[in-house]
């Protein structure tokens, strides 16, 4: 008996990702693109290239894009994305329309927290895990009895989107002070540069990376330093870590998950992120300290983890 296939789209801030999955959540053919995040035509032409690319080489039954931004209801149109420049955008019948295949958009999030669910760090649970992805932005997504919580309009789980800070620092999403500011790959940057600019004498192996500017500083930069034992670089992954375990701490009263799973690529700093993440959370609570909490594990699927969510779930 022959495999269903399906293609998975995974794009987001910086990349558009395009595989091939089968229903074992196995990647067969997996191809990449820069994205265009103010170019919504271009957007939507780099989606059917890759999907036409895929599809010329193996026999696919629908499609499945996870886009980053605040998916309608009905999973067709991306009301509003914080880091590209949908608005309001039918972007299923779009797409459709041009490969001639069955669409389903979900945010990408969701996608990946799915896959995550499925196949990954989660698959061992009974019904429940959240996942946060640490990239560009902040993405989330939540399992519950086996269903993504997808809320009454769509768009439920943006936990990138809660404000932490009042008057803090402005987000992409219209409002100031967002989680997504101080606990995502772009938090991470700004910390460092700051930490860089205020004691270079810390960051002497940062700023040599990056050519002596604190402004050329990245966020790959700020992860092979730290790696490589940079005190200013590990410092901001610190900061990260607090913001985002206190982050958790605060789903974890909400939702009371099996399992909390950080994605992103962010986490390929490994312990640099996950030690005061999970730090951070277990001094959140206190008292709750001596009640079951949700064990913080990193994701298993690595990049792939929206491709084959969305993939999984166009099959469905």
């Amino acid at each position: 008996m022959s495999s269903t296939l399906t293609v998975g789209i995974d794009i987001g801030g910086t990349k558009l990702l395009g595989g091939v999955v089968d229903e074992h959540g196995s990647v067969l053919a997996l191809t990449r693109r820069e994205t265009a995040p103010d170019d919504p035509a271009k957007s939507l032409a780099l989606i059917v290239e890759v999907i036409e690319e895929l599809v010329g080489k193996h026999e696919v039954d629908a499609v499945g894009v996870g886009a980053a931004g605040w998916i309608d209801d009905t999973r067709s149109r991306v009301l509003f994305a914080p880091n590209l420049a949908w608005r309001d955008e039918p972007l299923r019948d779009e797409i459709a329309e041009r490969v001639h295949l069955p669409v389903v958009v979900e945010n990408d999030a969701n996608a990946a927290a799915w896959a995550e669910f499925r196949y990954g760090a989660a698959r061992e649970v009974r019904e429940s895990a959240v996942l946060i992805t640490v990239g560009t932005g902040i993405g989330s997504g939540i399992v519950l009895n086996g269903e993504i919580v997808r809320g009454a309009h769509g768009i439920a789980a943006e936990v990138g989107h809660v404000r932490v800070v009042p008057h803090g620092h402005p987000c992409g999403c219209g409002r100031f002070g967002c989680l997504e500011q101080y606990a995502s790959g772009t938090a991470l940057v700004r910390f460092a540069r700051e930490l860089a600019t205020h004691d270079p004498g810390d960051a002497t192996h940062l700023l040599d990376l990056a050519g002596g500017s604190p402004d050329a500083i990245t966020g790959p930069l700020v992860t092979r330093a730290a790696l490589d034992g940079d005190p200013v670089s590990r410092a901001a992954f610190a900061q990260v870590g607090q913001w985002l375990g206190s982050g958790l701490a605060d789903l974890v009263q909400i939702l009371d998950p099996e399992v909390l799973v950080v994605g992103g690529g962010v986490i390929e700093a490994g312990e640099l992120l996950m030690a005061p993440t999970r730090m951070a959370l277990a001094e959140a609570f206190g008292a709750r300290g001596t009640l079951p909490v949700a064990a913080v594990v990193p994701a298993r699927l690595g990049n792939v983890a929206g491709v084959v969510g969305a993939a999984d779930l166009a099959r469905r």
